[in-house]
């Protein structure tokens, strides 16, 4: 089995990745600042260690990637590389080093969509700092791997949700209370005819397409994959299962883009914004076909589990029985 170090391991994914690949053999190791607990309890953190590094201090030093190099890593899965220059300086000491490096990257490198579902083959097109700093990481991985050897994979999350984590809502934003009015019952006030889509993905189908990867690593080195639900959901479809989950029926109203944001909270309309101009709906036929990925959760499936853990956890608030 293989020395894994997973840079940003006990995030969202990591809560379902890290223990995973200790099921499976591996010998692993999560790099983090060690200011987080993982998502979720289980017996395999006991058999993780636990690597504690500053990457934005540790890069300012210049010693971040010497670091990750000194750790003896057959595989770095690198959760949390926001910028070109973050991922040229570890993949600069890795080199020759390693046999594979899995680049977690967006789908935000889609700026908006010219045909759906999306395939990798569309031409990116980012349209904020964010999607820019992963496209132009992407694009220099695929350099490296493709004319130099360097054993480099990337994939794209969709709006990553499950069991802690609050689910882009059907307003497009991470905000607890939209669950919470559609509970009650009340009016939900949507952009447009709400046939915008977002798309997305439980962690632990993320944590199953990375060791997809691993486990078929010659069918990714050099290439890049959408990593999503078997399918997309318009606003407007996803907020009437909500409503219906809760035993209500739908009630939605609609108006222009622009009208619709000024009625949000000042905090979320960003939030919105970009889910909605993107408008995200994405194939995974690649991952099928090259390794297999099969999603176990629906866009819906995810949504619900991670709703009913806020439920639990009193953030989504549901009326009582009358």
């Amino acid at each position: 089995m293989s020395r894994i170090v997973v840079i940003g391991g006990s995030g969202h994914v990591g809560s379902y990745l890290l223990p995973r690949l200790v099921q499976l053999g591996h010998q692993v190791l999560n790099v983090s600042r060690g200011a987080a607990r993982p998502y979720r309890s289980h017996y395999a953190w006991n058999h993780i260690q636990n690597v504690t590094m500053d990457r934005s201090a540790e890069e300012e030093a210049g010693t971040f990637g010497s670091k990750i190099a000194d750790l003896g890593a057959d595989i770095v899965v690198d959760m949390i590389s926001f910028d070109l220059v973050s991922t040229q300086h570890v993949v600069e000491a890795l080199q020759g080093k390693i046999g594979h490096y899995i680049f977690c990257s967006t789908i935000w490198v889609y700026g908006g969509l010219t045909t759906v579902p999306s395939a990798e083959t569309e031409p990116v097109s980012p349209i904020d700092d964010y999607g820019r700093g992963k496209a132009e990481s992407e694009a220099w991985l695929m350099e490296q791997a493709r004319v130099h050897g360097f054993p480099a994979t990337a994939f794209r999350p969709g709006h990553i949700v499950g069991e802690g984590w609050y689910p882009t809502s059907p307003r497009g934003n991470s905000d607890p209370s939209v669950f919470s009015l559609i509970a009650r019952g009340e009016e939900l006030l949507l952009p447009n005819l709400g046939l915008e889509m977002v798309h997305h993905v439980h962690a632990d189908d993320v944590a199953q397409w990375i060791i997809r990867a691993i486990e078929n690593r010659a069918a990714t080195i050099g290439e890049v994959f959408n990593t999503v639900s078997d399918q997309a959901v318009t606003l407007k479809g996803y907020a009437e299962a909500v409503y219906r989950w809760f035993g209500k029926e739908p009630r939605l109203s609609f108006v222009p883009m622009d009208a619709w944001l000024a009625t949000l909270d000042e905090e979320f309309r960003e939030n919105s914004r970009g889910h909605v101009i993107r408008s995200s709906c994405h194939s995974i036929e690649k991952s099928r076909r090259r390794i297999g990925y099969s999603p176990r959760y629906t866009s819906l499936e995810a949504v619900q589990e991670s709703m009913l853990a806020l439920i639990e956890a009193g953030k989504v608030i549901i009326p009582d029985p009358v």
